[in-house]
């Protein structure tokens, strides 16, 4: 058992207090079932739950957090634990058949457990190959799937799963954990729990990284300054550069080490032979480095989306009088003059233009650069409404 004020897998669970008591009484035995399925808005934590379940399920006393089984998990280690996250846009069919490969193999010790991140990424043939495996899994493993809502997994796979459902966790609680566990200032860790929206990484970042804050500042500072169509075309050009440029700082490294690995495994040097093999494997690697580049720079895309939707929803806030404290109570000037420029109805069909541009990219595949501009375009001030 546990003792009352240790520390354990759930302490950093922030405002998942219901979901938190499901899952312990599930590690007791009350309600386990095969399949699971973690549901939030992003950076709300599903994840991490997913994670910590995992980590709770292995462990002898429930999630201490400090024993072997809990450690490993937590590192991503365990051998009977596999976290899987994709680096495409949609899942492929290959890395479904992997997981189903997994998911028949008997655990080292009591139980195996798979996580899957990004279940809203199955597309018919992935979704399709795993839900045998689901439905009817090996009698020693478990899944937990997560995804931003039910209305994202296919149908076949939602009705297997019992549901875990995660909430934007309150300001209030994203502040109190970032001056814990980041060792920021109250008034800092307040601005970063507020503009972040409760995405907990997010938050991290804002309160620990003044670039972080910079580019911020940049995006939230567009919509009272795209007044003519060379505006509109400069902040598309900015997001979706400053985007590109971000995921490759992150993708670049780790391309680099695929590449050198992929040589050293085949024996390649720089002016040698090839053997045959090594241009079909190459080709692979290359597609699966492009795909998850795309993948980044979307992600980091969606980032900035989320921060101009946020702008209106506060210039929406203040036009309806709605009580409540602002997302971007610091630039209250600008929400008023988006107010005075705009409607409330308008703004919220900016919001909906916001959502197109995402869906365009993610669903159509449409390039980055043109969904953003046509975007930018459609948000653009009408003549005469600025100063």
């Amino acid at each position: 058992m546990i003792e009352e004020g240790e520390r354990t897998v759930w302490d950093d669970l922030v405002g998942q207090r219901t979901a938190v008591t499901a899952l312990r009484r599930a590690v007791a035995g009350d309600g386990m079932t095969h399949a699971w399925l973690f549901t939030g808005p992003p950076g709300s934590g599903r994840s991490n739950a997913a994670v910590a379940f995992a980590a709770a399920l292995q462990c002898p006393r429930g999630g201490c957090g400090q024993c072997h089984d809990c450690r490993t998990v937590l590192a991503g280690s365990h051998a009977d634990v596999t976290i899987h996250r994709t680096d495409s846009v949609q899942l492929p069919i290959r890395e479904a058949k992997a997981l189903i490969k997994k998911a028949a193999l008997s655990p080292v010790g009591h139980r195996q457990v798979l996580v899957v991140e990004d279940a809203d990424r199955f597309n018919d043939s992935s979704g399709n190959a795993m839900l045998k495996a689901i439905e009817e899994p090996h009698p020693r493993t478990t899944w937990l799937l997560c995804a931003p809502t039910l209305e994202d997994v296919l149908p076949t796979i939602r009705s297997r799963c019992r549901q875990v459902n995660l909430v934007t966790p309150p300001p209030a609680e994203v502040a109190a954990f970032l001056e814990r566990t980041a060792g920021v200032e109250p008034s800092v860790a307040a601005y970063a729990a507020r503009a972040s929206q409760g995405h907990i990484g997010r938050a991290r970042a804002l309160a620990t990284d003044e670039a972080t804050r910079s580019r911020r500042n940049a995006v939230v500072a567009w919509p009272t300054r795209l007044t003519t169509l060379g505006a509109c075309m400069r902040a598309a050009t900015e997001l979706a550069e400053g985007a590109k440029a971000e995921a490759e700082a992150i993708t670049g490294e780790l391309d680099a080490r695929e590449k050198a690995a992929l040589d050293a495994a085949y024996g390649v040097e720089e002016r040698g032979r090839r053997p045959r093999e090594y241009a079909a494997e190459l080709k692979a690697l290359t597609d699966d480095q492009k795909r998850r580049a795309r993948r980044r720079v979307i992600d980091v895309v969606d980032r900035g989306l989320m921060d101009l939707v946020s702008v209106y929803r506060d210039a929406i806030a203040v036009a309806l009088g709605a009580p409540g404290e602002l997302v971007n109570t610091e630039m209250r000037d600008d929400v008023a003059e988006l107010v005075r420029a705009s409607t409330p109805e308008l703004n919220l069909r900016r919001i909906d233009w916001v959502f197109e541009a995402r869906e365009q990219m993610v669903e159509f595949n449409v390039p980055v650069a043109l969904a953003l501009e046509a975007m930018m375009v459609a948000l653009k001030v009408p003549e005469g409404a600025h100063r």
